[in-house]
């Protein structure tokens, strides 16, 4: 039981896969064209969350701007020379933000967004079913905001970033291999199961309140450079109870294992995980009243994510508490960015993004296939009137694949059934391939 409970537990690491596979950057239609740059723009309300400083150097006396991305992705797995693919829904982040002027020098403002959330389907019964069958991750921020211009050329800006998550987690207990290893070894007079995962858990939880920081400056150099540098703290969140829930592939099956495993639907856990502290510094370069070019490079703290501790609220389920290794190294985000002034009524932009994994190759889980990833994008905006403006946007997401990643994981049936002579300690070692579309719409109404 106590290994079982070991597998089940380690898929919760999930609650914390806000790692780049899962990292929403998605949050203006307008940015998501200049490869998601932003730190060093003044780009009104939208400045919230990309530097909250420059939202001062706004002139409007109101600026709300809305969007929403369509996230098409795909992973893919070969794995023992067999190719597997996800059959993924749409995932659709979206941003609302609204500023208005306090003096000519103080702006305030509110938003709210998506910072990571997506999902990934792997189905039941692939070869990596016992890492990951399939994962729904959703995380939400307020974040109200005040920017003061302390002179004409400088400001700086703090937003209060409240933030909570949920997540809802899939995947086997037991690999049908094993278990019909034993079933013919034993000469159990029932069929065996093939590639038809035996049993799999439900791991639900939702993520308490958290409360961080966003802050910024911005300097004006002269009128051609700006140069603006952004942090958003840690966060910590926490899951004070979280649910779990088996279910069976057949009754066979259900015979077969639930004297064993049926104990994890009664069981509660709490557990706590970082979402990183980010840190960006940017330059935009503005030649003249037509072209602006844009340079971001964004460092995400990922060594905060060393291990996943899972702790138990019975008692007497305290010897099953989880110290599980993670091991993620600190990762960089480059983007460039350019936008095109083609008319008074219509601005053309492109842009690219090169993003670092922090993945660990020994530690690689598919609930959140980590590589190198690179996205070209491009877009525009239109304003029928001066105060409207219409954005559209489209970035491609390909991820540099990721040769034989490996993840380890406690076989259930080679644990206690030592006479097979077989580790029980198994490996899945794959090679693994991501990539992406995120069309994205935003309208945005100022005066």
């Amino acid at each position: 039981m106590k290994k079982i409970l070991t597998i089940a537990l380690a898929a919760l690491a999930t609650l914390s896969a806000s790692a780049e596979g899962y990292q929403v950057n998605t949050l203006s239609a307008r940015q998501v064209a200049m490869g998601h740059t932003g730190v060093a723009q003044k780009l009104g309300a939208e400045s919230m969350y990309f530097n909250p400083a420059a939202l001062s150097f706004s002139n409007k006396t109101l600026d709300l701007s809305a969007g929403v991305t369509g996230i098409i992705s795909t992973a893919g797995a070969t794995i023992n020379n067999k190719y597997y693919e996800t059959d993924n829904k749409v995932s659709t982040p979206l941003y609302v933000h609204a500023a208005f002027k306090v003096y000519d020098n103080l702006q305030a403002g509110v938003s709210f967004y998506t910072p990571y959330g997506s999902n990934i389907n792997w189905s039941k019964n692939w070869a990596g079913a016992v890492l990951n069958q399939s994962v729904k991750l959703s995380t939400y921020v307020v974040q109200p905001t005040l920017s003061y211009r302390i002179l004409k050329n400088l400001s700086v800006g703090v937003g209060l970033c409240i933030a909570w998550g949920s997540v809802d987690l899939n995947k086997a207990l037991v690999n049908p291999k094993s278990l019909d290893m034993l079933i013919n070894a034993t000469q159990m007079p029932v069929p065996t199961f093939g590639e038809i995962s035996p049993a799999s858990v439900n791991l639900k939880g939702t993520a308490e309140v958290a409360v961080g920081y966003n802050v910024g400056i911005m300097w004006d150099i002269n009128e051609h450079f700006t140069l603006g540098l952004s942090a958003r703290s840690e966060m910590q969140m926490k899951v004070k109870t979280g649910d779990a829930t088996v279910e069976y592939a057949n009754e066979i099956a259900e015979q077969l294992l639930q004297d064993k495993i049926g104990v994890i639907n009664s069981a509660n856990f709490k557990a706590e995980m970082p979402m990183p502290m980010t840190t960006t510094i940017g330059v935009c370069y503005k030649p003249n009243k037509r072209w602006k070019f844009a340079f971001d490079a964004q460092m995400t703290k990922w060594n905060a994510y060393e291990n996943l501790d899972i702790e138990f609220l019975s008692e007497q389920l305290n010897p099953f508490n989880q110290h599980i290794e993670k091991n993620y190294k600190n990762a960089w985000a480059f983007r460039v960015g350019a936008q095109y002034a083609l008319t008074d009524r219509m601005d053309l932009r492109a842009g690219f993004n090169y993003d670092m994994t922090p993945v660990d190759n020994n530690f690689y889980n598919p609930e959140t296939p980590g590589m190198d990833k690179i996205s070209p994008s491009l877009g525009f905006s239109f304003r029928p009137y001066s105060r409207l403006s219409i954005d559209v946007a489209c970035a491609y997401v390909y991820g540099l694949s990721e040769d034989n990643a490996s993840c380890n994981y406690d076989d259930f049936i080679y644990k206690n059934y030592p006479q097979f002579g077989q580790p029980a300690t198994q490996t899945i070692k794959g090679k693994y391939t991501v990539h992406a579309w995120t069309p994205s719409i935003g309208v945005s109404y100022s005066f």
